[in-house]
């Protein structure tokens, strides 16, 4: 067997001290946070720092590490200077093919590299520029490499940081592009066996995050095409994570179209894959998949036993685990897919309660989240009786649409303005339903 062409950073590890990798990565999410910079850091990037597999981090990921380690430079947490990481692919890999580019093809490789990554304060315009870049087909190379691989996991994470806080509608139509280049790069094979599964794994993800921008943006025969494109990559590469993943986002868009049976079933069919992983809180996510489908069933008990699945795994805690895609899964997540069921079961004041435990739980960098279960709390609360507090929340989702897109939320928030119709008379309901038809 082959040496390892990284030198492993041993500083990085010692600094980590006696915390899991998936602990450790949830400290550098926080820290994160604390300065307004925004990173997807998850256990298995923490072992690629540490494997020395990543000589020099981004600049994001710079500002946090100095952040978390006052006073130290990068050769103090164990990095490479940056000037020296250049071109860093055809150093480690004497076979691959980016050895012998010519310096054009090394700056084109450069920019698939950097695709998506349009920084922390990027308007939605700039951003969904940078993901024609990925996306042009001319510039890839004859065999894909690391570099390749990079870029496509790169797309994974910008476009679901870009959809945190913009919403779907303004990325779908930048992202499907890309996503076709990946699927180009996997038809033509690459240099190794583990960059080919890295780029299975990376496409099936990429169409996953594409078919949820088209799913949040009402395209959902667009969305059902992408996510089956997902499992069928799943199972050529025999990847239960992908599987798992795959098969909650269906549950979720079956549940959307009425399809509740349909949502039972992909539900389970995502559990059956996800039990050999490892992860208490996918296991938790299916169940609610699955709970919401039992309730647009009308099935009281068959959804109380699949919510208290979904509890009993929550409260297991994180794991090393856990797929980086669920960093979107916390007590918010579950009190909002909690409300769904008892709003579809109509008990709409209980759902209430457990969609304003989400809207005020939710980190405010969700944005599209925050205004979600906004807009759930403001119809629950419509439907429960209570129309001055629905037009209080309605107005909520109103200032926060100026910064996100979702069709599904102005879908839902349209909804609650035809039911606050009858109580426009109450000056709080009239001028949200004023402004709503304004807006």
């Amino acid at each position: 067997m082959a040496a390892s062409p990284h030198s492993p950073n041993s500083t990085f590890r010692r600094l980590r001290g006696q915390h899991s990798p998936a602990e450790f990565a949830a400290l550098v999410r926080r820290a994160a946070k604390e300065i307004g910079e925004t990173v997807s850091c998850d256990a298995r990037y923490i072992g690629r720092v540490e494997s020395g597999e990543i000589r020099c981090p981004n600049y994001a990921y710079e500002r946090v590490f100095r952040h978390m380690f006052p006073g130290r430079a990068l050769a103090d947490l164990g990095f490479s200077p940056r000037e020296s990481v250049r071109g860093r692919s055809a150093q480690r890999d004497p076979s691959s093919v980016l050895t012998h580019r010519s310096p054009s093809s090394a700056k084109e490789s450069d920019v698939l590299r950097r695709a998506f990554m349009a920084g922390g304060s990027a308007t939605v315009a700039a951003a969904t520029l940078s993901l024609t870049l990925l996306g042009d087909t001319r510039r890839l190379p004859s065999r894909a490499g690391e570099s390749e691989a990079d870029a496509v996991e790169d797309a994974v994470r910008q476009i679901r940081l870009l959809d945190d806080r913009h919403g779907a509608d303004a990325l779908y139509r930048r992202a499907a592009e890309p996503l076709r280049t990946a699927y180009a790069l996997l038809d033509a094979g690459a240099t190794r066996q583990s960059t080919e599964d890295r780029l299975h794994s990376g496409a099936g993800e990429l169409a996953v995050s594409v078919g949820w921008l088209a799913h949040d943006s009402g395209r959902f025969d667009d969305a059902r095409s992408h996510y089956a494109e997902a499992l069928a990559t799943a199972r050529v590469a025999r990847d239960s994570g992908l599987e798992a993943h795959a098969f909650s986002n269906m549950a979720f868009l079956a549940r959307d179209r009425g399809r509740s049976r349909e949502a039972v079933r992909a539900a389970q069919a995502g559990c059956r894959a996800a039990r050999s992983l490892g992860s208490p809180r996918l296991l938790s996510l299916l169940a609610l998949r699955e709970a919401g489908g039992w309730a647009g069933l009308g099935d009281r008990r068959a959804c109380e036993e699949a919510l208290t699945r979904a509890h009993t795994e929550f409260s297991r805690g994180e794991s090393d685990a856990d797929p980086e895609w669920m960093s979107f899964f916390g007590q918010a997540e579950l009190e909002s897919l909690e409300a769904r069921c008892w709003s579809s079961l109509g008990e709409h004041a209980r759902a209430a309660r457990h969609a304003r435990r989400a809207a005020d739980l939710q980190d405010p960098h969700f944005a599209r989240n925050v205004a979600l279960y906004t807009a759930e709390l403001a119809g629950d609360l419509a439907r429960a009786g209570a129309p001055d507090e629905a037009a209080w929340a309605g107005g909520r989702v109103l200032d926060l649409l100026a910064e996100v897109q979702s069709t599904r939320v102005r879908s839902m928030l349209s909804e609650t303005a035809d039911t606050l119709v009858p109580h426009q008379r109450s000056p709080r309901v009239g001028a949200f339903l004023t402004r709503h038809a304004t807006a």
